[in-house]
């Protein structure tokens, strides 16, 4: 399902990997030109350069739009294609008994492999974190499937239950970031309190950016 797609990525990758992955906000101690706010629903205008975005928590953010900002599609993959050898980004939650339970997975393309590697906190839910790593071993269970992460300087075992949202990146125009659109949004907040974007990630096909 995923090397199907991977023509349509050429636009995508032809900045970089390191762009993408800094784009997408996911790159622990890198520097970038402001706090990083990652902002989440649906568009509720676009013009010319300012983006307002309804949020999750029913607020409206003004996002003011890069020069050359990019769109880039995020669309439903499956279980089975987390397998070994795949690298992957799955945000989760602990559980009483210490171990993860993934809560949305998106599995990377070949050509953003290593894209922000680690381990570290996210802001999807409370206490919630992304592992972006490789994927070691895969266990089917009544629950749906286990994996071991690996990446740089550790490992982690999440179990991914069967209605997790599974996706992956795929092509988008400027022209799919239209009101009622979901989108996620990797925002820069400035020191004047504006926030800027070069990139707004869109669901497609009736999906919504977990992540």
């Amino acid at each position: 399902m995923i090397s199907s797609r991977k023509n349509g990525l050429s636009g995508i990758l032809a900045a970089g990997v390191a762009v993408v992955a800094l784009a997408f906000g996911i790159v622990p101690g890198m520097a970038q030109k402001g706090d990083p706010v990652r902002v989440r629903g649906t568009v509720a205008s676009i013009e010319g350069s300012t983006l307002v975005v309804h949020s999750r928590e029913g607020a409206d953010v003004s996002i003011h739009l890069a020069d050359d900002w990019g769109a880039i599609g995020v669309v439903k993959a499956s279980m089975s294609d987390i397998k070994p050898g795949v690298f992957v980004g799955a945000a989760s939650l602990p559980q009483s008994d210490t171990s993860l339970r993934a809560i949305e997975v998106l599995v990377f393309p070949e050509a953003l492999r290593g894209s922000g590697e680690g381990h570290y906190p996210w802001d999807l839910k409370p206490s919630s974190t992304m592992t972006n790593a490789t994927v070691g071993n895969a266990v089917d269970g009544v629950d749906g499937r286990t994996v071991t992460l690996s990446y740089k300087g550790g490992e982690q075992k999440i179990t991914i239950p069967a209605d997790a949202p599974i996706v992956t990146f795929t092509e988008a125009a400027k022209t799919d970031i239209k009101a009622g659109a979901p989108v996620f949004v990797p925002t820069q907040r400035q020191a004047d309190g504006t926030m800027t974007a070069g990139r707004v990630v869109v669901g497609k096909d009736g999906i919504v950016p977990p992540m």
